[in-house]
């Protein structure tokens, strides 16, 4: 054996008893489970702690992070082995010139503007192989799925117009999102309250999830609305689902502002009346209340009409900004979910203009401030909204389809304390401190259960066989140390992670291992062609790991 752990409590992410054994690792898979007499070229004594599956975040903002960071202790110090990227309906593949110019500005609140990254990729193909040859050729620190980004691929083929489009775009659409899914990707995302993509009728959606159905991939939607009417959007996004015959995995699955506390059982109730009637549906959520995005994000969708040059010389026209105002703290905009603005509830978290970083920490006390720092920040401010339940936390992460996902926005000075603090506060405090759920069902809900929804057939589980992506923490310590004002302090209680049987954390500390690869979807047995001919790809052979 390369490497034995000797006597841990392994709780192996099917979510039954944990059980006391020795795991031998070889050549990056675990080779054997029990009693091991034997000794390995390298041995942990594990006593006292558990060792589970590498965790997987099912909803990764790490678009850009796997490239330009080979130490990315912000999820590999979690025990995080697998990141699922292209999240919310906007990432940077599969795109033109013209459309990665404009989603770079769009999401710089998220990942920054990447001008410390080399976009030498176009296609999803072309964007997971950076990821295998990133840091010198070397890989990344740890493995990635990604999901085609619906709004980019609508950008891509419309622009950034709110029209319906036609046959031949829609056609396009379809043939882009194929390719993707032909490329490796597990699947395709949609940000319903983001630009473009919440420009998409339920019909548009639904001729994109058929072929996400025909590969076997899932849709995983930011749905219309976490606020007024949300409940709706679940129940619109259901019956897609049923529609079309995709699986469906719900992003950060919550319900936040004040006319949604303590209605997670209405939701949790369709959820149970979908499962009764067959539907493929699982979620994620985060162990948090504040949500996290950019502050664009809160404003009409009409106003970012024709992308983030046309939204910004909206904000510079008085009248128009007026009308921008009236939307927000009034009607109660799209981008804020249908609710009016909250000013005192929005803090600011990050700004891609350090001229702006005084404003980090602060609540803005009005419109006026969140112009001038849209129009100085040219949209690349962060925000954390206060606006979530303890009570609706608590009811959905006990599902029995719920997933974690950090929805981990790594970028800016202050940063949602979720980023590197998920998966440890999961553990320390809904687990140890409140019993919220069992360790092993914990543990089930962090790996097998995601790993069964991307459909990975060697991983989320402690199985002979199985790929040694595999933590250790200890269940009496572990314990999120990344809070509000000091969100990137790294977790306590995990001091080892693995992942192909390589340590990547090791005592405690991160090494120079860069295990990390693309993680690519499983086709179908007697999968049929993809709509559509692609002289790019005919002929081409999928890729699997």
């Amino acid at each position: 054996m390369d490497l034995v752990i000797r006597g841990a409590r392994v709780a192996d992410g099917s979510g039954g008893p944990s059980y006391r054994a020795d795991v031998g690792v070889h050549e990056g898979r675990i080779a054997a489970i029990g009693r091991l007499p034997g000794g390995g070229r390298r041995t942990v004594d594990a006593d006292g702690l558990v060792l589970a599956p590498g965790f997987v975040d099912m909803h990764a903002h790490s678009d850009l992070a796997l490239l330009r960071d080979p130490d990315h202790s912000a999820k590999a110090a979690q025990g995080v082995t697998l990141e699922v990227l292209g999240q919310d309906g906007l990432s940077y593949a599969p795109a033109d010139e013209r459309t990665l110019a404009g989603v770079r500005t769009a999401i710089a609140g998220w990942n920054g503007p990447g001008e410390d990254v080399t976009f030498d990729f176009r296609t999803v193909g072309e964007y997971l192989g950076r990821l295998d040859r990133a840091h010198g050729g070397q890989g990344c620190a740890v493995n990635a799925a990604y999901l085609v980004p619906q709004g980019t691929v609508r950008a891509y083929v419309l622009g950034w117009e709110d029209r319906p489009p036609t046959p031949a775009e829609t056609a396009r659409m379809r043939q882009l999102v194929a390719e993707g899914l032909e490329d490796g990707a597990v699947g395709m995302s949609s940000g319903l309250t983001y630009t473009p993509g919440m420009y998409a009728s339920g019909a548009e959606l639904a001729g994109l999830c058929a072929v996400v159905a025909r590969y076997g991939g899932y849709y995983c939607p930011h749905h219309r609305s976490y606020g007024r009417g949300a409940l709706a959007a679940y129940a619109e996004m259901l019956a897609l689902a049923r529609e079309t015959g995709c699986a469906l995995h719900l992003a950060h699955a919550t319900l936040n502002f004040p006319e949604n506390r303590g209605r997670a059982p209405e939701l949790l109730a369709l959820l149970d009346e979908a499962l009764a009637a067959g539907t493929d549906v699982t979620l994620d959520s985060y162990p948090y209340t504040p949500g996290c995005t950019t502050l664009a994000a809160l404003l009409p969708g009409w106003a970012h009409e024709g992308g983030p040059g046309a939204l910004l010389a909206r904000l510079a026209d008085g009248p128009t900004a007026g009308r921008i105002r009236h939307a927000l703290e009034t009607e109660g905009s799209d981008g804020c979910h249908g609710v009016p603005v909250d000013w005192p509830s929005v803090e600011v978290s990050g700004t891609t203009d350090p001229a702006y970083g005084h404003h980090v920490g602060t609540r803005l006390d009005g419109w006026e401030s969140a112009r001038r720092l849209l129009l100085g920040d040219r949209l690349g401010t962060t925000v954390l909204q206060h606006v979530g339940h303890e009570e609706n936390v608590r009811a959905i992460m006990r599902h029995r389809v719920h997933t974690g996902g950090s929805d981990g926005i790594l970028h800016g000075a202050k940063p949602h304390p979720r980023a590197y603090g998920t998966f440890p506060h999961y553990l320390g405090h809904y687990v140890r401190e409140l019993g919220v759920l069992s360790l092993e069902e914990c543990v089930a809900h962090l790996s097998g259960r995601p790993a069964a929804r991307l459909r990975l057939p060697d991983r989320g589980l402690v199985r002979e066989g199985y790929r040694a992506d595999l933590v250790l923490f200890d269940p009496r310590t572990v314990a999120a140390g990344s809070t509000y004002d000091r969100p990137r302090t790294l977790p306590s209680g995990i001091p080892y992670v693995l992942i192909d049987g390589r340590f990547v954390i090791r005592d405690g500390r991160r090494t120079d291992v860069l295990a990390g690869r693309s993680v690519r979807r499983t086709p179908l047995t007697g999968q049929g062609v993809r709509p559509g001919p692609s002289p790019r790809t005919a002929g081409r052979g999928r890729h699997i790991r």
